[in-house]
């Protein structure tokens, strides 16, 4: 049986729970509908997330995407709904949602939102940049 849209999204345990570790991932072919003109609006999506317990199953997210292509939303409430559901379904300990419209009307939008669970802070990141390539080391 083929699949059909689901708002449905399903979770599973994170391998790692001890560990901070960012998940990434580009979903380049969301579509939703302008409210006003019913046109099609369509977006990358870029979500980056640091999982407490619970990691987005892959499959219920491909689908959830899916629902939204006929239903109409600004970009702003679309955004924000999308990282809320996300949010309530895993509780990551940091999670933001980039979206990034394609042109309308001569106007490219970005809307990006953050959740971030109370009491957790970041690691500061290394920066490696600045070390000499293991090649331009000498012995």
């Amino acid at each position: 049986m083929p699949s059909k849209p689901s708002r449905r999204l399903a979770t599973f345990s994170n391998p790692d729970p001890a560990r901070d570790f960012r998940i990434h991932m580009e979903i380049p072919e969301f579509t939703c509908l302008c409210p006003r003109t019913g046109q099609p609006d369509f977006a990358t999506l870029v979500l980056d997330y640091v999982p407490d317990r619970r990691c987005i199953e892959l499959k219920s997210l491909k689908l959830y995407v899916w629902s939204y292509r006929d239903e109409g939303a600004f970009h702003e409430a679309v955004t924000n709904r999308i990282l809320d559901d996300l949010v309530r379904a895993a509780r990551p300990r940091f999670m933001r949602l980039t979206a990034r419209f394609n042109v309308r009307g001569g106007i490219f939008t970005t809307v990006v939102a953050e959740h971030v669970k109370p009491g957790w802070k970041s690691r500061p990141v290394v920066d490696l940049s600045a070390l000499p390539a293991a090649s331009d080391t000498r012995r």
